[in-house]
């Protein structure tokens, strides 16, 4: 470890997005948790990441370049929570907010709550076979669909003030984060539930 890098937090869990969460037609979409799927193991690539399961399954994530339905652009391959932001938004919307169901593929064990700026633009995961670098790492910002969820929002209800006020609030990383890997040598890595994660020091 360098001078500048200090501990967020162990993996705890590691998932993949199978589908699109986002169903159904405008102005009547919804979020549906369902495609999310917790996997053992992570393979990180430039192209996004898929997920390896215990009997060797393999699923790339739908923000993955080689997805049939992708949704990758670039800047989205990896996402990034931390449960901590999960007990803030489960004070504000309910128990209903299970750790996971915002469809983030790495989930990090730590109290309170990380801005961008506090991230510093990169994340760092130590392995057992070294360290992996996570770049560019950025705001999600959250959809509506996923508000309304938090908010426990009828489908036919029209959205309000009270929708606008909960985008405001998940915004600026609460949702997560997006990040890139860069390949250092290597064209992918893999990550595991355990390995420590590390921040930039501003």
């Amino acid at each position: 470890m360098t001078d500048d890098l200090t501990p967020v937090g162990r993996i705890v869990r590691l998932q993949v997005q199978t589908d699109h969460l986002k169903r159904g037609e405008q102005p009547r979409r919804w979020y549906d948790p369902a495609p999310i799927t917790q996997v053992d193991v992570l393979r990180l690539e430039s192209v996004g990441v898929t997920g390896i399961g215990a009997d060797g399954t393999i699923l790339h994530d739908v923000h993955h370049r080689d997805h049939r339905l992708s949704r990758f652009r670039g800047d989205n391959g990896i996402s990034v929570g931390f449960t901590g932001h999960y007990e803030t938004m489960r004070d504000r919307f309910g128990n209903h907010l299970t750790d996971g169901i915002a469809g983030e593929n790495i989930l990090v064990e730590s109290g309170g709550r990380y801005s961008e700026d506090e991230l510093g633009g990169q994340l760092l995961v130590e392995t057992a076979n070294g360290s992996v670098r996570i770049d560019r790492v950025i705001v999600a910002a959250p959809c509506v669909e996923f508000t309304k969820l938090c908010l426990q929002w009828p489908r036919d209800r029209q959205p309000d003030r009270t929708v606008t006020e909960a985008l405001q609030f998940l915004d600026d990383g609460m949702r997560g984060f997006y990040g890139s890997f860069e390949p250092n040598g290597n064209d992918s890595a893999e990550v595991r539930v355990g390995d420590m994660v590390y921040r930039r020091t501003p």
